[in-house]
């Protein structure tokens, strides 16, 4: 187990919030969460590679835990970190901004009872959280928010960050960091988002890379919903792994496939696939992604899709999540879950055999682009 370094020269951050989730270990007791030592070694990161990858692909979205759509209860979220685990699921990724500590605070109520060396952990920089009572997001976090943020990609907020985070947490490692929505569909930035990426060039990801150097964590990316920031990373620093969000599914994958990934693998950087059921679309919620809106074509390439699933008795949600973890560049996976049925269904679908002639006639119909990796 490394040994956390220290983050500030004086840390005097009183992470708020702790208070009240302590009360929250006596549902952990009275639920008997005990960890079960399942792994699912069907869908394990198979190969040596130089850089750090999760060891399974399969992972646990933190967006449900922070209230991402609708207010969702602490006992069950913390029933479906505990179904997740128990269903053999090891990497985890959050975020402070997954309801402004939210989700980090939900997340750690659980993994602070595992040994740290049996998880994978993930979470992200850029915004530091203040505390602000009846903070209003609602358009992002459903619920009773308690704090505001600030954007800071610099060295100094790294630490300082990454700091907070253990603290709502309560670990004392972490193995990922994610530099998050440093990207050109990040609302408060929009055209000033390049502004931001030069002072993350010359801040963060030296920095990171310095942690990782230093042993404090594993490796480092960016965690974005387009693409340009990611290849634009690729050329001016030395990251290991990213999540791409909202940019490799069944409905679009062909920028993640032609561009992303092969400027990827020619340095052995991972891909982490976020909204792999696009935010629950292809598992049959009314809704597609973030933005409150359904883009042209979607519905009916849904459709399309169900179609085919149809034909071929095979769960449309199941043949989402291991499409997206088919490719070799791809480490995880990270569906999220609030409930245990979500959880466990999660899981179960990464261990369901397909039958190839349903991957055929996908692209037989041009469903997905000719080159897309399919399982095996």
């Amino acid at each position: 187990m490394m040994q956390r370094r220290t983050f500030l020269k004086h840390t005097g951050l009183a992470t708020a919030g702790m208070a009240a989730s302590a009360l929250l270990p006596v549902f952990a007791t009275d639920l008997g969460i005990n960890s079960k030592n399942k792994t699912m070694e069907q869908v394990q990161n198979s190969g040596y590679h130089k850089r750090f990858r999760p060891n399974s692909k399969v992972g646990f979205g933190g967006v449900a835990l922070g209230n991402g759509f609708d207010v969702n209860p602490d006992v069950e979220c913390l029933q479906s970190m505990e179904a997740a685990w128990d269903a053999g699921v090891r990497y985890f990724d959050t975020s402070p901004w997954y309801g402004l500590g939210i989700s980090e605070r939900r997340m750690g109520l659980f993994l602070k009872d595992q040994q740290r060396e049996d998880y994978v952990i993930s979470t992200k920089i850029g915004r530091i959280l203040h505390p602000h009572d009846d903070f209003k997001l609602e358009e992002n976090w459903k619920g009773q928010l308690n704090f505001s943020y600030e954007y800071d990609y610099t060295a100094e907020g790294v630490r300082r960050s990454v700091e907070a985070s253990l603290q709502r947490l309560g670990i004392g490692s972490l193995d990922i960091v994610f530099i998050h929505d440093l990207s050109p569909d990040n609302g408060d930035m929009k055209d000033d988002w390049l502004t931001y990426f030069e002072i993350a060039a010359r801040g963060a990801m030296p920095e990171l890379t310095k942690m990782r150097e230093e042993g404090l964590i594993k490796g480092w990316g960016l965690g974005v919903n387009t693409i340009e920031p990611i290849l634009k990373t690729i050329e001016v620093a030395d990251p290991d792994i990213f999540l791409s969000a909202c940019q490799y599914s069944l409905i679009h994958h062909r920028d993640d496939l032609n561009q992303v990934f092969p400027k990827a693998a020619e340095r052995d950087i991972s891909i982490v696939v976020g909204a792999p059921l696009c935010a629950g679309f292809l598992a049959g919620k009314d809704r597609y992604l973030y933005g409150g809106d359904f883009p042209a074509g979607v519905k009916e390439k849904l459709a399309a899709l169900q179609r085919v699933s149809d034909n071929h008795r095979v769960d449309l949600r199941t043949a989402a999540l291991q499409f997206a973890a088919a490719p070799e560049v791809v480490s995880a996976v990270i569906p999220g879950a609030h409930t245990v049925e979500q959880a466990q269904e999660n899981a179960a679908s990464f261990e369901e055999k397909i039958p190839a002639a349903f991957w055929e006639e996908l692209k037989q119909e041009r469903l997905i682009e000719e080159n897309a990796p399919v399982p095996k």
